[in-house]
């Protein structure tokens, strides 16, 4: 898949969703990345304060115990409660924050798009 392909699907996949809070990645994305695990106790302040990811990096937040409630900055107004075994997905330069609501322990997976293989 080259990049233009994979700008087409995320185009696609943005405009045929209805939640300002995605379900699902969009196609072409690969992991790259993932953060510590997180507790109450070294949840740093600037994920609890309003953040996003750099432009093109995508989210994905496993909560492994506990709740985490993820909500969205103006001008969006969508927030999700995120339990045990549940995962969601964290858009590109969308302003958000997450904050325990039961103590427990998450993690967060990063993504991009697929790069184009050199000839």
């Amino acid at each position: 898949m080259n990049c233009n392909s994979t700008s087409r699907d995320v185009l696609a996949w943005r405009k045929n969703r209805m939640s300002p809070v995605p379900e699902t990645l969009p196609h072409g994305l690969v992991a790259y990345g993932r953060s510590p695990d997180f507790t109450p106790q070294n949840l740093p302040a600037k994920l609890q304060a309003a953040h996003a990811t750099k432009a093109g990096t995508w989210g994905l937040l496993h909560v492994l115990e506990g709740k985490v409630l993820y909500r969205l900055e103006e001008p969006h107004s969508d927030q999700r409660m995120v339990a045990a075994d549940e995962r969601l997905v964290i858009e590109p330069g969308i302003s958000h924050r997450v904050a325990f609501v039961e103590p427990g322990r998450f993690f967060i997976e990063f993504y991009r798009a697929i790069e184009p293989a050199n000839p």
